[in-house]
């Protein structure tokens, strides 16, 4: 790890250079005022709760008096969550402080660079086989999965010669495979993990005063070992080659600076779970405040970070819908991914890497036809092995009479009015994103747009969450509506902010749509976890989900497929002259933007018709049309009925492993799809990492 974007770039950290208004303060006030503010909201966070104690009645246990119930809710409840946010908010600060001016970018986060996810999922794993016997145990096992997760993000980034943007969208891919995988192993051990949920998504409320005293030496020794490193943090801001001509030792900096970031991560993740975007925003609003030497902006970085993850905490307490109470680290994405998003939009535009443009598919292929006639077999193996695999077994030589009608009673049943509607609701979800996957990869020329990468599925989720969740009373229909709006809306808001002197560089692009994704995502989770109601169907569908789905979801999906065939078969031609780059369709006469416009607005109303039905299925649209591609080329006439064809494959095989593996409950099948699809994600990474 000792070279992590190492190549000199404009984009570093951004100070308040440019346009940006230094506020009238030095280094100082600004550390002072941080400690004003985390005073008072201290004040407020130890005196706000249900149980009717103020802070009066604090104020006397403190001074020695009170009564046995003031003391047992000050000692027993407020003051360990109190302490539990003063210490995750300062490590996750100092953290991401170091990760962002070792690896010179201002997008680095423990969360943005997969190191909270792998130290979460390392708990989990301790959690579900007993390892952990302690608390500064669960610390050192959370050290391990973050430090491995930091090595695998470097590798995937391509090392030393990686791209700032490519080293961010690494982090991400990397987060979501591990967060799949935690997310899966806490389905399979639900008595070992228990309220793992509400935990994972970073809560102050689970916090226990033992666990954060135990982690107190380590982020004095994390702030120290910064501090240490201050001065050559600051010469190695002006570039490598400069660090090293002044004697820096720029690749031991940049390791040690990466250890102890993922040290202090790993203390909050103990403490805490995994919170998202302190370690983001506490840093760059120091920065923005003027103070860009290390000696002064490690401390108020650590300041600022703790108040600000017990103001989100504090907030989460008072404003959680219908009263139930939403994790602070849900509030903290909440305001966080708008900043996220303001730094991508920022971030100066790089020349694509080779094999940003997918070109067609070169040397032999495999015979079309065949090919066509092989994935529809395929498809109808799959689902016919979904039919009868499942806790009450059914024999395949009875499946043609049961499905006629005929046959067992319960057995009928089973295949033709639980297990039918529920297959073919994922192989046409599956198809649907899988073409919506390909019409955004053709016209944006870039192999890692995706749906799902772009925000638009976390739009389209966040419209159907709004549905279930605030408008219960709300018609079944209306479901794929406030789907399409949510989709269209985060889609618009993605092209909108990478959208700079009338172009938009595909990696910016990508990594503003991951910002819109985290909004909505964080958005989607406020509306389930605040609601006392159907918050499991809701989990389950976020997660993507084929469950107890039935003839009524079918049909939305087959009005989607009826309608979008043709539309698509349409465009066909004006997709194949979009892939040819930005001259030759004006040169043939094609009205360029709004072609795009009108064959974006298609994907997204056909990935939107999808994710109302089955939820936030990651990476289908991913997978499949690179796979397709693969096999026979980049026309689209070709490409989209494969691709179809692969996420039909790939979404029916999820629901029957899903079903199977713990029956009689069961794996959401959009996290066993995700499974299979951010390694590639991840692959596809790579090979961009190396070539650039």
């Amino acid at each position: 790890m000792t070279g992590i974007a190492t190549r000199p770039v404009r984009t570093a950290v951004p100070g308040p250079a440019g346009r940006a208004r230094r506020l009238p303060a030095g280094p100082a006030a600004i550390v002072l005022g941080g400690v004003l503010a985390l005073l008072l909201v201290t004040v407020a966070h130890l005196g706000h709760g249900r149980s009717g104690v103020g802070l009066g009645d604090l104020l006397r246990v403190l001074l020695g008096g009170g009564d046995a119930d003031a003391r047992s809710v000050l000692l027993g409840g407020r003051l360990p969550r109190t302490l539990a946010g003063l210490v995750a908010g300062a490590s996750l600060a100092v953290a991401g402080c170091l990760l962002q001016s070792s690896v010179r970018n201002p997008l680095a986060s423990p969360d943005t660079l997969g190191v909270t996810a792998g130290a979460y999922l390392a708990v989990a794993v301790s959690a579900i086989t007993g390892f952990s016997l302690g608390d500064l145990p669960r610390g050192g096992v959370a050290f391990v999965g973050g430090l491995l997760a930091a090595a695998l993000v470097h590798t995937v980034a391509g090392g030393s010669r990686g791209r700032p943007a490519h080293l961010v969208l690494a982090g991400v891919s990397v987060t979501l495979a591990l967060s799949s995988v935690t997310a899966v192993l806490v389905v399979l051990f639900q008595e070992e993990t228990g309220a793992v949920f509400f935990w994972g998504h970073g809560s102050l409320a689970v916090a226990d005063s033992g666990r954060s005293v135990t982690v107190l030496p380590l982020l004095a020794a994390g702030l120290l070992g910064g501090l240490l490193l201050a001065r050559t943090l600051d010469i190695l801001g002006t570039g490598d080659e400069t660090a090293r001509g002044l004697g820096v030792h720029v690749g031991r900096v940049r390791l040690t600076a990466v250890l102890l970031s993922v040290l202090l991560t790993a203390c909050a993740v103990a403490v805490t779970g995994p919170i998202g975007f302190v370690g983001l925003a506490a840093p760059h609003l120091v920065r923005f405040a003027g103070v860009r030497r290390h000696a002064a902006l490690l401390p108020a970085s650590a300041v600022w970070g703790a108040t600000l993850l017990l103001g989100a905490d504090l907030l989460a307490r008072v404003t959680s819908p219908t009263g139930n109470e939403v994790p602070a680290g849900v509030v903290t994405a909440l305001f966080g991914a708008p900043l996220f998003l303001w730094l991508a939009r920022r971030l100066p535009a790089e020349p694509a890497a080779p094999g940003t443009v997918m070109p067609g598919r070169r040397g032999r292929r495999l015979p079309y036809p065949a090919l066509l006639v092989g994935g529809v077999a395929a498809v109808c193996a799959l689902l016919a092995g979904g039919l009868v695999l499942g806790d009450i077994s059914v024999p395949l030589a009875e499946l043609p009479r049961l499905l006629a009608g005929g046959g067992d009673e319960l057995l009928g049943g089973v295949v033709l009015e639980y297990r039918l509607p529920r297959l073919l609701v994922a192989a046409l979800a599956g198809a649907l994103l899988a073409v919506a996957g390909g019409i955004v990869q053709t016209v944006s020329r870039n192999p890692l747009a995706d749906l799902t990468v772009m925000g638009v599925s976390g739009g389209a989720g966040f419209g159907a969450a709004l549905v279930l969740v605030a408008l219960p009373s709300v018609p079944y229909a209306a479901l794929p509506v406030a789907a399409l709006l949510g989709g269209t809306a985060a889609f618009a808001l993605t092209y909108g902010l990478s959208l700079r002197k009338g172009s938009v560089a595909p990696e910016r692009l990508v990594l503003v749509g991951i910002g819109t994704f985290a909004l909505t995502t964080a958005a989607t989770n406020y509306l389930v976890v605040g609601a006392r109601f159907q918050v499991a169907q809701a989990l389950t569908w976020l997660s993507g989900s084929t469950y107890a789905r039935d003839t009524t979801d079918l049909s939305v999906l087959v009005v989607a497929v009826v309608a979008g065939v043709p539309l698509v078969v349409l465009a066909f031609r004006r997709l194949d002259l979009l892939a040819l780059g930005e001259d030759t369709p004006r040169t043939l006469g094609l009205p360029l933007e709004r072609t795009r416009l009108a064959v974006l607005a298609l994907a997204v109303a056909l990935a939107a018709c999808a994710v109302a039905v089955v939820g936030t299925v990651a990476f289908v649209g991913l997978v499949a049309p690179h796979a397709a591609r693969m096999l026979v080329g980049s026309r689209t006439h070709r490409l989209l009925p494969t691709a179809a064809l692969l996420g039909a494959a790939l979404m029916i095989a999820a629901d029957t492993v899903g079903r199977t593996a713990i029956a009689p409950a069961e794996i959401p099948s959009g996290l066993l799809a995700a499974l299979i699809g951010t390694p590639y994600f991840v692959w596809q990474l790579r090979r961009g990492g190396r070539a650039g």
